[in-house]
């Protein structure tokens, strides 16, 4: 029998060396799904609970793989459901093609069960390709595209194909008007170097500086070696972006960690003595957060044009990839003599991790949540990967979790959305199944969609040569890190009916799945659970009651701030002496003396 339309997607997918379809079933995509029976389920058809959930764990796949990841969805609520996980590939600057099936082109128009304009609901997130294939020649080109723009351009891309196309009979485009082909797929990785004369400018900036500061972002990642240099040649610190926070190992004594609300103090003091800022292959949007305009020279390298310059007045501004730009721009530059600067640095950091430690010990009712990723820093194997959902748990993965070794980390940089904790552990798990993954996960994120997805971990857990997968759940029993901005931000108490989690316990639900579960309620049991959690030989939940009222203080943050804070939850704040009193006890860590050697 003639390949159909579906039969040649999936082949063409193989050639471009795609292993795993992240999606869910529906009649709109029925013909492709009969392709994959067909062709012996090659790619692997993997089956989240929920399309939003495969739309994740493709972005979770491309971010540790490096490769384009591909979801699929049925028409109508089927691709509705995968714009999230779309929009979070768009901002995070991650390539994904997202193949949707549509109403039979006979129905378009009339109103049909599950017809929706797809063109027009996938136009803004899948903007830089989205094509609707409505005869068979139009393949192979379409599908070409979208994964040839996707992984150029760092974005998600979209292709409709309607369901009864799916099953018609595949002909290849002719050499023919109004007929156009498509070359082999092939690897699509340049190198982009920017031009000279801006690169010796930067230099010159550079030189002249005597307190140099370097935020990176995940554009940085492939550059590592050359940030070092970089680093050691002028003296300067480096803050790291939360998307950026896999790129160097926390363990270098100049690497002052994350930067913004989520980040370290060492951070702030960078950016706030410095003279002289470059930035790689970040975007990092908080420019509050970056020296005052005006205070520091600045230099940005970044490979997209288009996202240069946009958040510090930076006057020089070198468009390319940050490897092959540091490696032509580091033979310009003299090393500094004068360490004092760098001196300085790598005293906050130590400063900084001696405060960490001891606001990771204190007391709380009953876990300390900053001691539940301590404990694991301690612990995690240094080719981990690491993924982080969106609230208050972040906080501490941004904060506490010290990077080393070949670990990886990632999380829903730009759009913030709660929920991919989880669906990305699962993408990771795919792109390496001989890695352990941990997931940080908080109790909201769990319920909102994460626990579904421990299904989707103990069916395909046998296919992993590692089976560990450790899903980490901060239990508190509250949207915790609304009800800190409720307080911070908007001067108001907690509001229960809003803010109150449903009671259930995540480890008994594992079990019920039929995975490892291990509940911890007793701060001291920590480091146990984690040693058992990470040597379990199948994926595993642990399950830690956390204290709520732990802040999660921002570096910046003042007595005058937390005392208005403090005023706002006793006005009406359930469990409000508490509340202060563990925000004092946390903030005055940092004003305890460090340790002299």
């Amino acid at each position: 029998m003639a390949d159909q339309v579906a039969d040649y997607v999936l082949r063409r997918l193989r050639d471009w060396g795609v292993k795993h379809v992240f999606g869910y079933p529906g009649d709109g995509i029925n013909g492709l799904i009969a392709a994959f029976g067909r062709a012996g389920n090659e790619p692997a058809f993997i089956q989240a609970r929920h399309e939003e959930m495969a739309a994740f764990q493709a972005v979770g796949y491309a971010k540790f793989s490096g490769e384009v990841g591909v979801c699929t969805a049925t028409s109508g609520p089927g691709a509705i459901h995968l714009l999230n996980g779309l929009y979070d590939a768009k901002l995070d600057h991650v390539p994904v093609v997202a193949i949707v099936g549509q109403t039979a082109r006979s129905a378009m128009g009339g109103s049909y069960q599950q017809e929706v304009d797809l063109q027009s609901l996938f136009k803004d997130v899948a903007s830089d390709y989205l094509v609707e294939v409505n005869v068979p020649d139009q393949l192979p080109n379409a599908l070409d595209r979208a994964f040839r723009i996707a992984a150029a351009r760092r974005a998600p891309t979209a292709l409709i194909i309607p369901s009864d196309l799916q099953e018609e009979r595949y002909q290849p485009p002719e050499h023919a008007f109004r007929q156009i082909p498509s070359s082999p797929p092939a690897a699509l990785r340049a190198t982009v170097t920017a031009d000279r004369a801006g690169i010796e400018r930067a230099a010159e900036i550079i030189d002249a500086g005597s307190r140099v500061a370097i935020l990176i972002g995940q554009g940085a990642r492939d550059a590592a070696d050359q940030v070092m240099e970089l680093a050691e040649i002028t003296g300067a610190g480096v803050a790291k972006a939360l998307l950026g926070k896999d790129v160097l190992s926390d363990e270098l004594p100049y690497v002052t960690g994350s930067i913004g609300l989520l980040g370290t103090r060492p951070s702030y003091e960078l950016m706030r003595d410095c003279d002289t800022l470059l930035i790689i292959g970040s975007n990092f949007p908080y420019s509050q957060f970056l020296p005052e305009f005006g205070q520091a020279r600045a230099v940005q390298i970044d490979i997209d044009g288009a996202m240069i310059g946009m958040r510090y007045p930076t006057e020089v501004n070198l468009v390319g990839d940050a490897k092959s730009t540091l490696a032509e721009l580091l033979p310009l530059l003299r090393r500094k003599t004068d360490r004092s600067w760098r001196e300085t640095i790598e005293s906050n950091v130590t400063r900084w991790w001696e405060t960490l430690e001891r606001q990771s010990m204190l007391d709380a009712k009953p876990v300390n949540p900053m001691r539940v990723v301590w404990e694991l820093s301690r612990r995690i194997p240094e080719d981990a990967i690491v993924t982080a959902d969106s609230g208050s748990s972040t906080n501490w993965y941004a904060r506490c979790l010290r990077f080393r070794g070949r670990m990886r980390g990632s999380l829903s940089g730009t759009l913030a959305t709660m929920g991919p904790g989880v669906p990305y552990a699962i993408g990771a798990k795919f792109a390496h199944p001989d890695r352990p993954v941990v997931a940080l996960v908080g109790d909201g994120a769990m319920q909102m969609n994460g626990a579904g997805e421990l299904l989707t971990i103990r069916r395909y857990r046998e296919r992993w040569r590692d089976q560990r997968l450790v899903v980490c759940v901060f239990h508190n029993n509250d949207l915790n890190q609304v009800t800190w901005e409720l307080r911070s931000m908007g001067g108001a108490p907690k509001f229960e009916e809003s803010q109150s989690l449903p009671e259930v316990s995540y480890a008994e639900l594992a079990r019920t799945y039929g995975l490892g579960a291990i509940a911890v309620d007793d701060p001291d049991d920590l480091a146990a659970a984690w040693e058992a959690a990470l040597s379990a030989e199948r994926p595993t939940v642990l399950d830690v009651r956390c204290d709520p009222e732990v802040p999660p203080i921002p570096p910046h943050a003042t007595w005058e701030q937390m005392k208005s804070t403090a005023e706002a939850v006793l006005r009406g704040d359930p469990d409000a002496w508490h509340l202060v009193a563990q925000g004092a006890k946390t903030k005055i860590q940092e004003f305890v003396p460090g340790r002299r050697g």
